[in-house]
């Protein structure tokens, strides 16, 4: 929309004002009348003809098909003009997100400094952000007069998962994060097989709750679909059962703290039958 210069025009000579007759004093109590079409200045001939160039454009549109163009033109016009008046993007927060996960939604989003604020599809720019495999869910908020605020609730990192030589690091429920590199997340435990990422959400809090058994893990390994053995770093191995394994922790933690299991360094401690321990210590036959 061409900006409006004022003058440039020759101002008329204003006539001499002639002196109002003298008012009474007091409040005045002026009744506006009801404001109509004709208020504007315009004769019924130029209403109706108005009128009959807006069922022209009307059928135009329902015809050709132009709604979609000049709704277009239309809107980029307008944020065209409030991106004048100072409405444009100039600053981004992202808030709930590691560095690694800002750097994706970024990425993702592709905004540019300067581009009009106002009417930025908010909905669209959120299912934009939950797209990214960092986040599990998204707000999206502006701030006037130019700010967009991008809160997120991001999948932690809980281990990394190995499947046919390939590794992919997972959330609590098991689910893959894209664009995470498995490299970063050396202290996370290492599940290995199909369906151990599935399986983990009831291993790993138990592992974490242990500080011990955590610290000498080295990978976890989902058997038949069914139970896991634990592999620590100085090659023992924990068979554990396929059901109550919460109760074989508490069993493997009494024995550590009586006997100090894990810095005996057996062989292999076989749980698979519930209520029967058998250590196997290393070397033997």
């Amino acid at each position: 929309m061409p900006a409006v210069i004022r003058g440039g025009r020759r101002q008329a000579t204003p006539a001499p004002r002639r002196r109002a007759a003298a008012q009474p004093r007091g409040p005045a109590r002026a009744q506006q009348a009801p404001a109509t079409f004709f208020d504007q200045g315009l004769t019924p001939g130029m209403a109706w003809m108005g009128l009959g160039g807006f069922a022209f454009i009307a059928v135009a549109i329902a015809l050709f098909g132009w709604g979609a163009d000049l709704s277009r033109a239309t809107g980029r016009a307008i944020d065209n003009q409030i991106a004048a008046l100072g409405f444009r993007l100039e600053q981004v927060h992202v808030q709930g997100a590691s560095a690694a996960g800002q750097r994706a939604i970024l990425d993702e989003l592709r905004l540019e400094r300067g581009q009009p604020l106002v009417f930025m599809n908010l909905d669209a720019l959120r299912d934009q952000v939950e797209g990214v495999g960092w986040v599990s869910e998204a707000r999206v908020v502006r701030l006037l007069p130019n700010t967009l605020v991008i809160e997120v609730s991001e999948r932690r990192p809980t281990a990394v998962w190995q499947l046919e030589g390939e590794t992919r690091v997972v959330d609590a429920n098991g689910t893959v994060i894209p664009g995470a590199e498995p490299g970063r997340f050396a202290e996370l435990p290492l599940l290995v097989g199909a369906g151990a990422n599935q399986a983990a959400s009831e291993l790993i809090p138990l592992v974490q709750r242990w500080p011990r058994l955590r610290d000498r893990l080295d990978a976890a390994v989902w058997v038949d679909g069914r139970r896991w053995n634990l592999l620590l770093r100085d090659g023992s191995v924990i068979q554990l059962p396929a059901e109550g394994l919460d109760q074989a922790f508490v069993q493997l933690e009494a024995m550590d703290q009586a006997e100090r299991l894990l810095d005996l360094g057996f062989a292999r401690v076989d749980m698979r039958v519930a209520g029967n321990v058998a250590i196997e210590p290393r070397g033997a036959a």
